[in-house]
C-alpha cells in the first residue's frame, strides 16, 4: 500500500491519498480524503478501481484524470494534487520508484 499527504498550497485543502495495487499489477484501488470538492468529484467519477497504465503512462497533462479536470476544475494549471495522486498510483503499481517530491519557494 502507498500512502501520501499532498499539501497543495494556498487553498489549504490537504489530500490524504491511499493506493493499493491489485494482484494483476495494473489496476489499483484509489482512496482520497480531502475537503476539495473538485478532487472528490474526480475520484468519484473514476470509480474506486483505476487502470494504472491508462492513468500513468500518458504524456503530461493527458489521461482520464486530466480530461476530467479540464472540464470540471476551476482554471488552475498549478494544482499539484493530480500529479501527486498519479505519482502514488505509479509507485504502488511498480511503474516508478517511491521518492518524495518538493516545491520550496525561496524568498
Amino acid at each position: 500500500m502507498t500512502r501520501a499527504e499532498i499539501h497543495p498550497g494556498i487553498c489549504g485543502q490537504i489530500c490524504q491519498v491511499e493506493v493499493e495495487c491489485r494482484e494483476d499489477g495494473q489496476h489499483a484501488r484509489v482512496k482520497v480524503e480531502t475537503t476539495c470538492e473538485h478532487i472528490r468529484g474526480l475520484i468519484d467519477s473514476q470509480g474506486p478501481i483505476v487502470d494504472s497504465w491508462e492513468v500513468c503512462l500518458k504524456p503530461p497533462g493527458t489521461g482520464p484524470f486530466f480530461e476530467y479536470a479540464s472540464t470540471h476544475f476551476p482554471p488552475d494549471a498549478c494544482c499539484p494534487v493530480l500529479p501527486g495522486i498519479i505519482k502514488c498510483i505509479r509507485a504502488e503499481c511498480g511503474l516508478a520508484l517511491k521518492k518524495d517530491t518538493y516545491l520550496h519557494f525561496i524568498e
